[in-house]
């Protein structure tokens, strides 16, 4: 596959050279064992295929690979732009991540609270200390983690990657970026310099809330085969009904992306100018409302889809979703329906005014009008 080819190319082409029959769409492999080769002389122990380091050249086993997974990953390399690896759902793939990089100390901010009860079952078990992100220049030390989540969970704003790449390089120590909430076209991590990324491939990859999947992306593919070895003992790999989802999903993914994207803005910048007009409404958070000059550089198309807002009591936070008729009162986001949640039913450490709300791909004049209805019965 060319590497010129664009997001929208790239997501239904990049794996063609995988297709082994003459399906348009690709089958289903539902099997968990596949014949060895019939030619004997073909046939290589266990031991001869470890010392060569090709365990992915054959199809052998789904705990270790399988067909559709492989074309999943094919997909997710060139749009990522390295060498990924593919999981069962996001919170496998960080683990993956703290399984290899094995730090003693993650500096982390704002981020998904399940990357967070995995640090404390890393800590309980192994000793990991976990510190505020703001401490990393004074504490970090060679061989620690930085953990970024960036644009962030649940505000859908944005912190400057290139800080902290600078914070940890300088140190000997490495960062792990959670770009679940900005995919490409909407943000390009390693241009900043980021060590490896991770994605919840169940929320815009996926895009119709029916499917878990995780992904880390690294440059080296050295480390890329380390990963997939791990796998293999994690047992971790996408299942064969997700992966096939999954590849069906990313076939229409840049369609969906930058209609969300365009329809956040537009959702953002309505309820930002007619503030005066909705009196519960306190706050609303989005990268396309900061000011900082490196939000430019890093978030090209001004932001991703999910926003939030806060309104003036968690009585009314408890209430407003209730009135909305296009937006479900539902946690997850990425699907193609938009979602709003109270998110105080979903992480403890939010503050139970704010309301998350991730934007799907419907009209964006009729969710424009959904929001400020339910805003004014407030």
């Amino acid at each position: 596959m060319a590497e010129n080819y664009r997001i929208a190319t790239l997501a239904i082409h990049a794996d063609d050279h995988h297709a082994h029959t003459s399906d348009i769409a690709s089958p289903i492999h539902l099997s968990t064992t596949y014949a060895y080769t019939s030619d004997p002389a073909q046939l290589k122990s266990f031991k001869e295929v470890a010392e060569a380091g090709t365990f992915y050249d054959d199809i052998v086993y789904s705990r270790e690979n399988q067909p559709v997974v492989v074309r999943i990953e094919e997909v997710f390399s060139k749009l990522l732009d390295g060498h990924a690896v593919a999981y069962s759902s996001g919170l496998s793939a960080f683990h993956a991540a703290m399984i290899y990089y094995n730090p003693k100390n993650v500096f982390i901010g704002q981020s998904y609270h399940g990357c967070k009860q995995i640090l404390s079952i890393l800590k309980r078990n192994s000793g990991v200390q976990s510190y505020p992100l703001e401490s990393a220049s004074e504490l970090i030390q060679p061989g620690d983690l930085i953990h970024l989540e960036s644009p962030i969970n649940p505000y859908g704003t944005a912190i400057d990657i290139e800080k902290y790449v600078k914070i940890a390089h300088s140190h000997g120590a490495v960062v792990l970026l959670d770009s679940t909430f900005a995919p490409p076209p909407l943000q390009f991590p390693f241009e900043f310099g980021v060590d490896m990324i991770m994605h919840s491939a169940t929320k815009y990859f996926g895009g119709h809330s029916d499917l878990l999947a995780g992904v880390l992306v690294t440059k080296d593919p050295k480390v890329a085969q380390t990963l997939h070895d791990d796998r293999i003992c994690l047992g971790t790999i996408t299942a064969s009904l997700e992966s096939w989802l999954l590849l069906r999903s990313l076939r229409t993914y840049d369609l969906r992306i930058r209609k969300q994207v365009a329809n956040t803005i537009k959702i953002v910048k309505y309820l930002d100018e007619h503030r005066a007009e909705f009196p519960a409404l306190k706050s609303i958070t989005h990268a396309s409302l900061q000011k900082e000059e490196f939000i430019k550089r890093q978030l090209p198309l001004n932001g991703g889809p999910v926003f939030s807002i806060e309104v003036a009591s968690p009585e009314l936070a408890k209430i407003m979703p209730s009135k909305t008729k296009l937006f479900h009162h539902a946690t997850s986001l990425g699907g193609v329906e938009s979602l709003i949640e109270w998110r105080a039913m979903s992480d403890s450490e939010i503050s139970e005014t704010l309301l998350r709300i991730s934007v799907g791909v419907e009209d964006a004049d009729d969710l424009v009008e959904d929001l400020c209805n339910a805003l004014k019965q407030l």
